[in-house]
């Protein structure tokens, strides 16, 4: 396991880019973004096999996928901070012919971006071909997605749900961030998920509940878990259960941060309480 203090100073200035280039564009999702930073932090800077540069193949290392492309802003931050492209870049976020556009689109070439993610419910299936074309060509590493709960509305993730253990994918990791909220209000009230984990197990996957989803250890815990599952002949998913805004006091656990941006006095509270640990962009 990397250092933890660096794992949790990563975390601190990539919440600090969020909310500065949300900020900076007067547009995008910051709660997501924020709540997902813990899990990007884990998994970019500790548990995922990676190699120097970009090769959009990938041939011989992880893969990530991010199916809500929405939460754009932690991921890049995330890909800036791993080497990825430059910090500076991220000053550049929604503004015209950026490479940083608001949801991940690949004709820009921005190093890291496999696939564009703009319309919600379909990473999974990407996830699952790559997973497919990694076990055909002999590559023993590993696929890893994100999703939203308020994602798997969409029926289509149901049918890519059907179809892992139905294709022994035991190459596979699929992540949902499971924080309740959605852009309308509690998931519960716009269309009630359930007992998650119940519905993969139905659907033959092997799954971890964190309940702890912000916790840098207990993801990394996890995640090393889920590849060692993976032995067992089928595809894990983990659910952690995240905070939305997680980090800014009064974005904490509320809808009405999932695409939205702060003010001037917002930003100013927000970096009061992200103390800069990396510099800034």
């Amino acid at each position: 396991m990397a250092d933890i203090q660096e794992l949790r100073d990563t975390a601190t200035q990539i919440r600090r880019d969020i909310v500065r280039m949300v900020h900076g564009a007067n547009s995008g999702h910051p709660g997501g973004s924020l709540g997902c930073t813990d899990f990007f932090t884990a998994l970019y800077f500790d548990v995922m096999k990676r190699k120097p540069g970009f090769d959009m193949n990938g041939i011989g290392e992880d893969l990530f996928f991010l199916s809500n492309g929405h939460i754009s802003p932690v991921f890049y931050s995330t890909l800036a901070r791993a080497g990825y492209f430059p910090i500076s870049e991220l000053g550049t976020f929604r503004k015209l012919n950026s490479r940083v556009q608001g949801h991940p689109t690949t004709h820009e070439g921005l190093p890291g971006i496999r696939i564009a993610s703009g319309s919600l419910g379909q990473g999974m299936s990407v996830a699952i071909g790559a997973a497919l074309a990694k076990r055909q060509n002999g590559d023993d590493s590993i696929v890893y997605s994100l999703h939203g709960d308020g994602e798997l509305n969409e029926g289509q993730n149901w049918e890519a749900i059907m179809s892992a253990p139905n294709f022994d994918l035991t190459n596979y990791i699929a992540t949902i961030d499971w924080n309740g909220q959605q852009i309308d209000g509690p998931t519960k009230e716009v269309m009630d998920l359930g007992d998650l984990e119940a519905k993969f197990k139905a659907f033959k996957w092997q799954t971890i509940v964190v309940k702890e989803g912000n916790n840098i250890e207990e993801i990394i815990k996890a995640l090393t878990k889920a590849k060692e599952m993976l032995k067992n002949g089928a595809p894990v998913a983990v659910l952690l259960e995240t905070e939305m805004g997680k980090g800014v006091d009064y974005m904490e656990g509320h809808h009405g941060w999932h695409g939205k941006a702060p003010n001037d006095e917002q930003l100013a509270s927000a970096l009061r309480q992200l103390p800069e640990t990396l510099g800034d962009y």
